[in-house]
């Protein structure tokens, strides 16, 4: 089931990113994580609509928009290739005309599932704080 986020479902939020994170995402520095990790608590997740999915009183992965950017999807580890993250966009796709995620280019998780999502490459740059350079995405047409 997918539902909005409740404060109560930030822990399980954060710890979803951060196990997320940490697989798809290994190249990033541990002191640049924590910073994210604390900006995600006191910042994104407060700033932005998340919707949640859940399975018996369990959230396995969410979706967090900023307008029509996902500003962060993720799913738990052992539940990816399983349609959960697929599931999540094509929640929020119809309210949206069109939808724009940045990726890091060595995401090679992140970047496979938004290629087959049918996103294209709209341009990249090079992302100071993190020293990584990143891809912003954009899947178009969708009302």
């Amino acid at each position: 089931m997918i539902r909005k986020h409740t404060p109560n479902g930030l822990n399980s939020i954060l710890d979803i990113w951060y196990k997320t994170s940490t697989l798809a995402r290994p190249f990033l520095e541990d002191n640049f994580v924590e910073q994210v990790k604390t900006a995600m608590r006191d910042m994104y997740i407060p700033g932005s609509e998340t919707w949640v999915y859940e399975e018996n009183n369990n959230i396995l992965g969410f979706i967090s928009m900023m307008d029509n950017e996902i500003g962060g999807l993720f799913v738990l580890p052992n539940h990816h290739g399983n349609g959960l993250g697929t599931q999540l966009v094509n929640f929020i796709k119809p309210m949206h005309r069109s939808l724009e995620v940045e990726v890091f280019d060595k995401n090679t998780i992140g970047r496979a599932f938004y290629k087959k999502y049918g996103f294209e490459q709209m341009n990249h740059y090079f992302h100071k704080d993190s020293n990584q350079d990143v891809l912003r995405l954009k899947l178009d047409n969708l009302k």
